[in-house]
């Protein structure tokens, strides 16, 4: 098999995974290949996601590095065979940006999910109008075609909250992206009347933090936290200029923990935060 050129973030994450299995046995790469009969280089693609692993040679480098946790093993099998799944995001391969596709997959996969927003609302509860403000306002500016292939890219991801199984989602709202007018008056207040019916159904929570709140931690930073299947699978996904970053060292996942935390105190109760929410829509 070819190596990949682009990864994705899952094939990325499971061969990080397996390499900090062999970092923890206290074994090199050379020494695994040796293992498994193999050669180096197999390994080393193996880790850097260039190459599929089978659900059986992941059972074999786990039993390789003395790997007894059953349910980061099972996680890890059950990451084996995606790469031959057709999704619906890959229709939209080549026409946005290569991260927005690893976004959808990280939601996709997410176990919850809880988001902090201080100046854009979450794209999972974006309308049409305001999406289409948004990207309207990219620099440099975007063709029109490609405001709409991003546009159809957003409000897809959406599906994770209506499936069989929707998404346990939590979005933390600061008041100055809740006030934010995209798209003008009657955008923002069709936008946040959305808001507040996707806040109604019992696996969505909208918590609104309020200016008087005070200082926050992270200003002006905009993430995600996604519990995987087993804590070692959590990440988290950061909002940047050039598009989505995610990190999952755990000295990390901490300090991201910490500040959801944080902002959970500072935000207003569920109905409290509806109430609110509602008030600044009436503003408008």
């Amino acid at each position: 098999m070819p190596p990949r050129t682009t990864p994705t973030v899952r094939q990325l994450r499971l061969g990080s995974e397996l390499r900090k299995l062999r970092e923890r046995a206290g074994m090199t790469a050379a020494e695994a290949a040796a293992q498994l009969g193999a050669e180096r280089a197999k390994i080393s693609n193996i880790e850097t996601g260039r190459v599929g692993v089978s659900a059986a040679r992941v059972r074999a480098l786990a039993r390789a590095y003395h790997c007894s946790d059953e349910a980061l093993v099972k996680a890890l099998v059950g990451m084996t065979g995606e790469r031959k799944r057709h999704l619906w995001w890959e229709e939209h391969r080549g026409f946005v940006p290569h991260g927005l596709l690893d976004l959808a997959e990280f939601e996709h996969h997410a176990v919850t999910l809880r988001t902090v927003q201080t100046a854009t609302l979450p794209g999972l509860l974006q309308t049409v109008d305001h999406a289409r403000a948004l990207f309207q306002q990219a620099a440099p500016p975007l063709p029109p075609h490609e405001v709409e292939h991003r546009i159809s890219h957003r409000i897809k991801r959406q599906v994770v909250l209506f499936r069989d199984d929707p998404l346990e989602y939590t979005a933390i709202i600061h008041e100055a992206a809740l006030r934010m007018q995209f798209g003008g008056r009657a955008a923002t207040r069709a936008q946040l009347d959305h808001i507040l019916t996707m806040s109604e159904h019992d696996h969505i929570t909208v918590l609104a933090v309020p200016f008087e709140a005070g200082a926050y931690p992270a200003p002006g930073q905009t993430f995600g936290y996604a519990a995987g299947p087993v804590p070692q699978l959590d990440t988290v996904q950061l909002d940047e200029a050039n598009g989505p970053v995610f990190i999952d060292a755990e000295a990390q996942l901490e300090t991201y923990r910490s500040v959801l935390d944080r902002m959970a105190t500072l935000a207003l109760k569920p109905e409290e935060s509806r109430d609110f929410i509602r008030e600044i829509a009436r503003s408008l």
